[in-house]
């Protein structure tokens, strides 16, 4: 039954990347389980990443999350400030010994594999867990795809959501099952009600009973991210040698701010340095928020807090209404497009991290569901073609900077729609499409493989 909820999109995990560090580390964690489940005699594993999983890995940190991932963490537990040391035991010692499977022989270098050869035939993003009896006979093997936004789907269930019916089927426990933006318009016309207060419907029809106590963990979870990357210097981890500068540009606002001579234009300042510290702490593996990606980390939160430090008429619902409606508009680019920079290029990541803050913007600043359908539209419309090119396989350049504009998009999106009455001429549904297409239609050496854009045409020096 179709249904992505709000917690689904919106995450706590680690960066730098959610399809490259938190969707392996998912994925190991899920093979140890199924050992555990069919209880084999195991003694040896082998790992193999595959596509862009193997062209950016290292620099997406993807080797260290399958090592975190089989000594037992997940994105949500781990402690950051732990991982060094926790990662340096296991390549010295060479042996695993997860819960309830004993020790297990996993030399890292050795045993796990980047294969720079052609993808697997289903997904870019692919990642192959094998594991070794004592006389080194294969007792198990399982393929994972790390779908984007640190969603992990085996190779069978891959297979089986792509076969999936498309509509939700008849008697389906959701009292609002949209699954395209116009199904989404038609069923909150019919019932009178708000895009937020349906996606709250359909969060209590999954059984979810702390929507609200849920949702404020996420928007603290986005305010400390932006506030310790607006208080962190230094160079930010991989090589590039980029400097962090979130928290300088803050000061330098605040004194601006303080001096009484601020400019117009101030406000973009402003959301720029909010997304800015929170992609900077995801570069250095800190803890961030899924939103939809950790790639477009930045977006969401920027224009979150835009909202509420520099617009009036604040209150805790409204902030509420800005996640849920920013979530209703991110499932359904999941459902219908993708928010994987391997699949479709980073217009999938900024582009869907725009769309949704606009839209929760919209909603927030009292928009109808019209108007918020508009703003989605036009800011995921004004990323369309955007590739994704990161140098050295970091998620640096120009990701960092690139979330703060698309905070300034998705600002500016809103604030059209909330000019017109919501009637427009490209609906988001055909939008979403396009960006499907267009990603299909994308060379892959500008889908996170590092191997063509800015990522081969930096300085030399």
């Amino acid at each position: 039954m179709f249904f992505i909820s709000t917690f689904e999109i919106f995450k706590l995990g680690i960066g730098p990347s959610s399809s490259h560090t938190m969707g392996p580390m998912i994925a190991a964690s899920r093979f140890l389980a199924a050992l555990r489940e069919e209880a084999l005699p195991v003694t040896a594993l082998r790992v193999s990443l595959h596509g862009s999983l193997a062209f950016t890995g290292k620099g997406h940190a993807s080797d260290r999350a399958v090592i975190l991932g089989l000594l037992g963490w997940l994105p949500e537990t781990l402690d950051p400030d732990i991982a060094d040391a926790e990662i340096a035991r296991a390549t010295h010692e060479k042996i695993l010994r997860p819960a309830g499977l004993g020790a297990i022989r996993f030399d890292p270098a050795e045993d796990l594999v980047f294969d720079y050869g052609p993808p697997l035939a289903k997904h870019a993003n692919g990642i192959i867990f094998r594991a070794f009896d004592a006389s080194g006979n294969e007792k198990l093997s399982i393929t994972y795809y790390s779908i984007g936004g640190g969603f992990v789907q085996t190779h069978d269930e891959f297979l089986s959501a792509a076969n999936s019916v498309e509509q939700e089927p008849i008697g389906s426990i959701y009292p609002f099952p949209f699954r395209t933006a116009a199904e989404m318009l038609a069923m909150g016309k019919a019932a009178g009600q708000s895009i937020a207060k349906m996606m709250l419907a359909n969060e209590l029809a999954h059984g979810v009973t702390d929507v609200d106590a849920r949702l404020d963990r996420i928007s603290a979870a986005m305010n400390a991210c932006i506030d310790r990357g607006l208080s962190r210097e230094g160079v930010l981890p991989g090589g590039l040698s980029v400097r962090r500068r979130a928290k300088a540009i803050y000061e330098s606002l605040i004194r601006q701010r303080l001096s009484n001579r601020q400019p117009p234009h101030a406000a973009n300042d402003w959301m720029s340095v909010y997304a800015m510290a929170v992609n900077e702490e995801n570069a250095a593996a800190g803890r961030v928020v899924t939103a939809p990606t950790n790639g477009a980390a930045g977006t969401i939160p920027a224009v979150l807090r835009y909202w509420l430090d520099h617009c009036d008429d604040v209150t805790p619902e409204k902030r509420r209404d800005f996640l849920l409606t920013a979530a209703a508009i991110g499932g359904l680019i999941k459902a219908n497009s993708s928010i994987s920079g391997a699949e479709v290029g980073c217009q999938g990541e900024v582009g869907s991290a725009a769309s949704m803050a606009a839209a929760g913007l919209c909603a927030a600043l009292g928009g109808s569901n019209e108007q918020i359908e508009n703003a989605a539209e036009i800011a995921l419309e004004h990323h369309l073609g955007l590739t994704c090119d990161p140098a050295g396989g970091l998620v640096q350049v120009p990701c960092i900077e690139r979330n703060a504009l698309g905070a300034i998009k998705a600002v500016s999106a809103a604030s059209l729609a909330l000019h017109a009455d919501g009637t427009h001429f490209m609906p988001l549904d055909n939008c979403i499409r396009v960006m499907l297409q267009t990603g299909r239609d994308m060379s892959l050496k500008y889908k996170e493989t590092s191997t063509g854009g800015i990522a081969v045409n930096l300085p030399e020096c």
